[in-house]
């Protein structure tokens, strides 16, 4: 059975081999390891093996995570990646570090008035439904630009990018038109007079067409700590 540090020099491999086929730096994409419902030890060990920026999708979970490998010293980024509800965006603004799933302008107004003045502002990215499936979380593309003008305006946030998690498929084709869009709506905001840098979009199956597409962030779980109970 391969480790945790095993299974994180394989992924590293598979961005990097990603990015230089369509002439990319690998540098420039941020591996971040999706640990929801993994115990801290798993976490521990993929910061032994140099890993530092851990996803989570559950509120309380995160929050408990974050805060007991602080109080253990670790130095860790932490992104928020699941849907958030406004009575959780407290505990969100105080220990997370990026959130990757507004949707909603009222979500971010909360973040915005939650978030310590002493601290960096929160990252946030735009969580778009590129596949128009109506079980998913996310804005639709053609509210993405107006949702991004409201945020860009409230204090205490830094307005990144965007994010997506296009309907699962083995078409690659398929796989990158969604990925391209996303991308097309990020030019689209900086053509607006928006800065953003950031594209999170892939994970363990389509990692690669996303970095093809322009991916930032990867978000990768299974391929890196194994199948969650």
């Amino acid at each position: 059975m391969m480790s945790i540090s095993d299974n994180l020099q394989a992924i590293r491999h598979r961005i990097a081999d990603a990015a230089r086929a369509c002439g990319r730096d690998p540098a420039d994409i941020l591996l971040l390891a999706v640990s929801k419902t993994k115990p801290d030890a798993d976490i521990i060990a993929a910061h032994a093996a140099g890993q530092t920026a851990f996803g989570e999708n559950y509120v309380q979970e995160g929050c408990d995570k974050a805060q007991r490998l602080e109080e253990a010293g670790l130095a860790l980024d932490w992104h928020f990646i699941g849907p958030l509800q406004s009575n959780k965006t407290r505990q969100v603004a105080t220990w997370f570090d990026w959130v990757h799933s507004v949707d909603r302008e009222k979500i971010a107004a909360r973040l915005s008035e939650q978030r310590d003045p002493h601290r960096p502002p929160l990252n946030l990215c735009i969580q778009v439904n590129v596949s128009g499936e109506t079980s998913k979380s996310g804005v639709a593309p053609d509210e993405v630009a107006a949702l991004a003008d409201a945020i860009a305006a409230l204090p205490r946030l830094a307005l990144r990018g965007l994010m997506a998690i296009p309907e699962p498929t083995d078409d690659v084709a398929l796989q990158r038109r969604r990925f391209a869009h996303l991308r097309q709506l990020k030019d689209d905001l900086n053509a607006r007079g928006h800065r953003l840098d950031t594209l999170s979009m892939g994970m363990s199956q389509d990692l690669e067409a996303a970095i093809a597409e322009g991916a930032t962030i990867v978000r990768v779980g299974t391929a890196l700590f194994g199948a969650r109970s």
